[in-house]
């Protein structure tokens, strides 16, 4: 074998090798989406339960199914910026719920609404109905990555939801997790086909259980890896 076979063989066989490392990359990604995807429907279907019998743990308690009763406090709604929907810019609200027997807050995320900036919107429309009994999933607070200091001209504005800058703004304690509310009566029963108030703003979907692209970037990958080896054969034969 010459010289330019060996090395047409070399980078044949080298990025071969490297496609299908990227692969086996996509499979694991895939287990470990499906494995996420398990966890996250183990919990979002199991029997509802109250903010009380919440785990500590709020890793354990993320996606759980939660009953809610109180009332919202309006005053110190919270804002977080650039939430799209359908190809729509928007913002979520998010509103402490107040509970008797506790002075700490929950901030139930209430939905979102349109915003063409993805940042301003005026608040008091959205006021629903201060008394809240509803379902709703539980969700954690970003811990990792950079949180930007609030816009003055927006305090209560947030791009990620930094929970110890939200509880500065607030008179009570908060806990350390929060609610995107899905079903709330009497304003919002889809399922008995009462459409919403004009004041309630459209809840936020739970995240979709799906697998990604995962599986077909792996195919992709072993498929480059196919061609590389085929190409290969066929290049040593004419050379």
């Amino acid at each position: 074998m010459n010289l330019r076979k060996w090395v047409l063989s070399i980078v044949a066989i080298t990025a071969a090798a490297t496609f299908i490392g990227f692969g086996f990359w996509q499979l694991r990604r895939l287990e470990s989406r499906q494995q996420q995807n398990s966890l996250l429907a183990s919990r979002r279907f199991a029997p509802e339960i109250s903010l009380d019998s919440l785990p500590a743990d709020t890793a354990a308690a993320r996606f759980r199914r939660v009953r809610l009763r109180g009332r919202f406090d309006f005053e110190n709604d919270i804002v977080h910026t650039l939430r799209g929907r359908g190809g729509s810019p928007g913002v979520n609200i998010l509103t402490p719920l107040l509970r008797r027997g506790t002075d700490t807050a929950v901030l139930v995320n209430r939905g979102w609404v349109y915003a063409p900036d993805g940042m301003t919107v005026e608040l008091r429309p959205w006021r629903e109905a201060d008394t809240v009994s509803g379902v709703g999933f539980v969700e954690t607070f970003p811990t990792a990555g950079v949180f930007a200091p609030p816009n003055p001209e927006r305090p209560r504005a947030f791009r990620r939801l930094d929970r110890a800058a939200i509880a500065k703004l607030l008179p009570y304690p908060i806990a350390n997790y929060y609610v995107v509310l899905s079903d709330s009566t009497p304003s919002f029963r889809p399922a008995l086909g009462v459409a919403p108030a004009p004041n309630v703003p459209p809840r936020v979907p739970p995240a979709a259980l799906d697998e990604g692209r995962h599986r077909s970037y792996a195919v992709q990958w072993f498929s480059f890896a196919a061609i590389s080896i085929i190409g290969l054969v066929i290049l040593l034969r004419r050379v």
